[in-house]
């Protein structure tokens, strides 16, 4: 494992971007809501080491407490793709049929609104928020995760051990989450890193324009939208918190195909 590139450094980039909102939760180098429009837009310092932004905040700690929310906001989202997307695949492949097809054909459908349309539209009814975000992010996660099981779990049921346990009367449930769902865990656990980097890279869009995460609240997406406007006075403001969502959004891939490569026993036979 310590010898797949891409796997090692994926790992590294997710565990920095872990450590630094597990640290938020206890420490920051500045309280993160704190004004001082004194020290606004000051470069990087061994007081601030990131400097300051347009309201004098500390960089560095909106930075670490902008992690935890888009990791909060990753593992809800994904969540609810898992939770409700692999149920869906797994009756599609039991089934057959019209559920198959019924399913697939939704699923089509679902996909010809993007997050951020679906994002639009929550908040033109219920307005702006990250609870609406996660909503829109987590049912476009749905239809993806619902396709990758139904296609495994398509060619699990071929399988000698389903037969088997066919024959000793267990029943299309039962043989789906006991057998057919252990089987193709390790395709959903690729497919779930992928989606997180979706979301983390989603949110922050949505934040960007204004539809996600609200002020006082911290976001790597509104800081760049902040950012923007100060370009030529204070370019750094726009490159860290760029940096932090690169570093997540790389990190995850990586993670994703090493993870891939490593539990495809195909692709560990051929290296």
């Amino acid at each position: 494992m310590s010898r797949h590139r891409s796997f090692v450094v994926g790992a590294v980039l997710c565990s920095l971007v872990l450590g630094a909102a597990a640290l938020s939760l206890v420490w920051t180098p500045w309280p993160v809501q704190e004004i001082d429009m004194a020290k606004k837009l000051l470069p990087p310092s061994g007081q601030h080491w990131l400097g300051t932004d347009p309201l004098g905040r500390d960089v560095l700690s909106l930075i670490l407490a902008g992690a935890r929310n888009s990791i909060l906001v990753g593992v809800i989202a994904v969540g609810i793709g898992l939770g409700v997307g692999v149920l869906l695949g797994l009756w599609a492949a039991a089934r057959r049929g019209w559920v198959e097809e019924a399913l697939m054909r939704l699923s089509d459908f679902s996909f010809a609104f993007p997050a951020l349309l679906l994002a639009i539209m929550l908040t033109a009814v219920a307005g702006p928020g990250i609870v609406n975000a996660i909503i829109a992010i987590g049912l476009h996660n749905i239809p993806t995760f619902a396709r990758i099981t139904r296609a495994a779990a398509r060619q699990q049921w071929a399988r000698d051990y389903v037969l088997a346990a066919r024959a000793c009367g267990k029943g299309a449930w039962r043989i789906s989450l006991e057998h057919v769902l252990p089987n193709i865990a390790a395709v959903l656990i690729v497919q779930a890193t992928i989606q997180f980097a979706l979301a983390i890279l989603a949110e922050a869009a949505l934040s960007y324009l204004g539809l996600g995460s609200q002020p006082p609240a911290p976001s790597w997406g509104r800081m760049l939208a902040e950012a923007q406007t100060l370009l030529f006075q204070a370019p750094l403001l726009a490159v860290f918190p760029g940096l932090a969502i690169m570093a997540a959004v790389l990190g995850l891939n990586l993670l994703g195909d090493g993870l891939r490569d490593l539990l495809d026993p195909k692709l560990a036979r051929s290296r």
